[in-house]
């Protein structure tokens, strides 16, 4: 679904999650896997979710050898922080809008998707694909060192304007005109 989205060279994009629910979400919730249409001999498949952290490796290879910048952030939010985050959504009146009982289902689960996040993480991180772990407990912090984080990525891509030719330059004059 991601890969139908992939920017096209030169552009700038952020994916919220992506292709990561596959070894994230669908290794917590099981069920999830047998909806997903695969032949019986992938769902069975007791390597799946190492196979697929392969092929997440393999995707973002292909990308940085082809030009594309891979940069990645886990913003971790501490479980304490999260509950305080949820009840704020219950007494808060302004917040209301983002509790959803189902939450609390997911934070049930804690443990289980920290050791996921910590796998892939661990699986996935190279040198050409990096993945920031950024605190997220203090809002202001996190938004700070992920700017810190694309500013530092972002230089090191030495970008600049296209150069114009001299024959180019010479056409000026006319398109002035």
């Amino acid at each position: 679904r991601c890969l139908k989205r992939l920017p096209e060279r030169g552009r700038i994009v952020i994916f919220n999650r992506s292709y990561y629910e596959e070894v994230l979400v669908v290794r917590v919730h099981p069920k999830i896997l047998e909806g997903q249409n695969l032949p019986e001999k992938f769902r069975s498949d007791p390597d799946i979710f190492d196979k697929r952290l392969k092929d997440i490796r393999n995707i973002e290879h292909y990308l940085t050898r082809n030009g594309t910048r891979v940069v990645k952030f886990f913003l971790n939010v501490s479980k304490e922080e999260q509950k305080k985050r949820l009840l704020a959504r219950l007494d808060e009146p302004e917040k209301n809008w983002k509790f959803e009982v189902k939450d609390l289902d997911e934070r049930a689960l804690w443990d289980d998707y920290h050791k996921c996040y910590n796998k892939l993480i661990k699986a996935t991180a190279t040198k050409k694909a990096p993945w920031y772990v950024i605190p997220a407990d203090n809002k202001w912090f996190m938004r700070a060192a992920v700017v810190r984080a694309i500013l530092h990525e972002m230089e090191s891509l030495d970008l600049a304007y296209p150069k114009v030719t001299k024959e180019e330059k010479a056409g000026f004059a006319e398109a002035r005109n």
